[in-house]
């Protein structure tokens, strides 16, 4: 998978980047039927994100994704192309994300979303909205909270790499 982006505003150095954990992830830009993508909104936090999340041990990415999208989402989806791969250097976890990033399509109804514990206490919403107004939302956010600094840089990022 092809790198587009790699995060480490605080300039770890290689040797020590090397010691971080490793926490791998899948991530998609999700069209509905009608040509809109899926944001999550966080509200305690004042940014979105796409949809997305951890590979769990032993799961393949398209399978997180697939299971991550139906969490989040509310929805079945078909993964399709491979946008390529985002790694985060996160100093203050000393974590290394890598973030496997794919173009997907809503298959059949979107449902209701099943939001863990802590996404409803950083009151996590489901909107949808054309490319061209997500990018805009994206490039004009101020998150509040250290995560979502690095996730917006990553998801306009991915969100450009449609194009």
């Amino acid at each position: 998978m092809t790198l587009i982006l790699t995060i480490n505003p605080e300039q770890i150095p290689v040797d020590i980047a090397s010691t971080y954990a490793l926490r791998q992830s899948a991530r998609a830009v999700v069209f509905d039927t009608v040509g809109r993508i899926a944001l999550l909104s966080v509200g305690r936090h004042s940014y979105y994100k796409l949809p997305g999340g951890g590979i769990e041990e032993g799961e393949d990415i398209g399978a997180a994704l697939v299971r991550e999208c139906r969490e989040e989402i509310g929805c079945s989806i078909f993964v399709g192309e491979s946008l390529g791969e985002v790694h985060e250097y996160r100093a203050k976890f000393l974590q290394h994300q890598i973030s496997y990033c794919f173009t997907a399509q809503v298959e059949g109804d979107i449902g209701i979303p099943t939001f863990t514990p802590d996404e409803v206490a950083d009151e996590f919403a489901l909107e949808w909205y054309l490319p061209e107004e997500a990018l805009m939302i994206l490039e004009s956010q101020s998150p509040s909270d250290y995560i979502g600094q690095f996730v917006t840089v990553r998801d306009t990022t991915i969100l450009k790499a449609l194009k």
